[in-house]
């Protein structure tokens, strides 16, 4: 099938899994052409060539290491390629920590914290050098009802793609760029399978689908709001918290899942 001309071009991170692979399935529904950023080459080619199939565009992949420096300049150099630019960016890339902060290494901590700050930091300042000059684009950055909350330095480093989201929203509206953060709760992705994580401390209405997520998020960043809470019982969720006293914001205890039966420890 043949590609649609003339169509935008949009850049996910963490493209592989989860909402990343849900944000480029969309994108890609829509008619957008595709740059897939993430850790694994052979991953982004089997998710690039399923969409190429599916939607009739075209899927570039892009393996980097976003906790690496090499790895973001190779993303910052594709973004500031005025021959080919960038219309959307979704900064989705991650990682969860299992245990609380005394318990994770620095070095665990610095990467989270690359991760979920700098990294965002530094593409969002190169995707907007063409937006900005081109008058148009838009940009979402992946953060969490946890922002709202008091979970430890997940919760810090959502905070900040936040405040950020709103006050570049803010300033760069006027110049076309529509800039928002997602701030979904707890998905039924591999986010959570990943950390080890137990998710029955979580309720069962607390989880979400990520196509309900990555659909209000689109809907919200083309109109231009500046934060994407999904569906009404997140929104009535972060109201309540910012009410609350803080030791009542921490969230259900972040448990391991219970051990295989053979004794490992099922974080695969």
């Amino acid at each position: 099938m043949t590609a649609i001309a003339n169509a935008l071009t949009a850049l996910v991170t963490g493209a592989t899994a989860g909402l990343g692979a849900e944000f480029a399935r969309q994108l890609a529904e829509q008619g957008h052409h595709l740059i897939l950023v993430a850790r694994d080459a052979g991953r982004l080619r089997s998710v690039a060539e399923v969409l190429e199939r599916d939607y009739s565009i075209t899927a570039e992949v892009l393996p980097a290491d976003l906790a690496d420096d090499a790895g973001v300049a190779a993303v910052v150099e594709r973004l500031l390629d005025a021959a080919r630019p960038v219309d959307v960016l979704v900064n989705n890339a991650g990682v969860g920590l299992l245990h609380s902060f005394e318990k994770n290494s620095a070095d665990d901590e610095k990467r989270h914290l690359r991760l979920h700050v700098q990294t965002p930091m530094e593409l969002c300042h190169a995707a907007l050098q063409g937006m900005l000059q081109r008058g148009s684009g838009r940009i979402i950055n992946v953060a969490s009802v946890a922002a709202f909350a008091n979970r430890g330095s997940y919760s810090a480093a959502k905070a900040w793609q936040v405040s950020f989201s709103r006050w570049a929203n803010l300033a760069y509206a006027a110049r076309g760029v529509k800039v928002t953060a997602l701030c979904p709760g707890f998905v039924h992705t591999e986010f959570h399978d990943r950390m080890g994580m137990d998710k029955s401390v979580a309720p069962r209405w607390m989880w979400l689908k990520a196509e309900r997520v990555v659909s209000e998020a689109l809907a919200d960043n083309a109109n231009g709001k500046a934060i994407s809470i999904p569906t009404k019982r997140y929104k009535l969720v972060t109201a309540v918290s910012r009410l609350l006293p803080a030791r009542f914001t921490a969230g259900p205890p972040k448990r391991p899942r219970p051990a295989s039966p053979d004794g490992a420890s099922g974080n695969g």
